[in-house]
């Protein structure tokens, strides 16, 4: 598929990146985008030569949003098919089996905090900013606080949605939404170092791994452990596994499964 609003690079190493580029538009999501955006994490989530995903934004922003140019005038039903078409990718990434790295520079917000947080790993750049800023137009995020919400909690998820701050970079860390925050010259060196890093690590126990947190994550913590010891069973019989063992063992580097 040939796409306009987004940009898709696969490398020799395992790992695709993904460029949203509205650049002049602070890559804000239009209906185009957001629908491009949710049909590429599909088609590469079945790419063969893909382990590892890499998200970031061209120009000076990650994702400063929803583009408001398409708000006007629309009945409730056109909303709700709008608002639908602007969430599915975070909810795509949720369900994908290939993690991803998020590549965060200058504004992560609305939306864009909502990819941010969406994402397995996030790797920002000192001088980024993140927040739920939709209420300062009379609008909420009350999409993307979803997935904000399971990396902050309750408390600080319904501050970040009700009052729409922007957040530095380094308290978004503390916070629980950065994994790790650079200086901005070394920002994309460092996100390719972790996905690379990532990629070089066996398929199928990272894709089982993230499969099961995900959906463990909502259930009662019996059940939950008993779901994590079901999938830790079924991947102890797998070629990868006994390859890990075996390559710890002889010392020297494993041959994983192609997935």
């Amino acid at each position: 598929m040939k796409y306009e609003n987004i940009a898709i690079d696969i490398g020799d190493n395992y790992v695709a990146q993904i460029s949203l580029h509205r650049p002049e538009q602070l890559n804000t999501f239009n209906t185009t985008m957001a629908l491009e955006l949710d049909n590429a994490l599909r088609e590469l989530d079945r790419e063969h030569r893909v382990r590892v995903l890499l998200l970031c934004g061209t120009g000076k922003a990650f994702c400063a949003g929803i583009d408001l140019k398409e708000f006007p005038h629309q009945t409730p039903m056109q909303y709700r098919e709008w608002i639908e078409n602007m969430e599915r990718p975070l909810v795509t990434m949720a369900r994908m089996n290939k993690p991803i790295v998020a590549q965060v520079h200058g504004v992560a917000a609305a939306n864009g905090a909502g990819l941010a947080a969406a994402a397995d790993v996030t790797v920002a750049a000192e001088e980024a900013r993140i927040g739920l800023t939709a209420i300062n137009v009379g609008l909420n995020c009350v999409g993307p606080v979803i997935p904000v919400s399971k990396c902050v909690g309750r408390k600080k998820a319904l501050e970040m949605l009700l009052y729409g701050d922007l957040y530095p970079a380094d308290q978004a860390r503390d916070m629980g939404l950065f994994n790790k925050v650079v200086p901005t010259g070394d920002l994309e060196q460092e996100a390719r170092s972790w996905a690379e890093t990532l990629a070089g690590k066996s398929p199928l126990a990272v894709q089982n791994a993230k499969r099961a947190f995900y959906t463990a994550a909502d259930m009662e913590q019996d059940k939950a452990v008993q779901f994590m010891n079901e999938a830790f069973s079924r991947l102890c019989t797998t070629e990868d596994a006994q390859e890990g063992i075996a390559a710890f063992k002889e010392k020297r580097p494993p041959e994983w499964a192609e997935r």
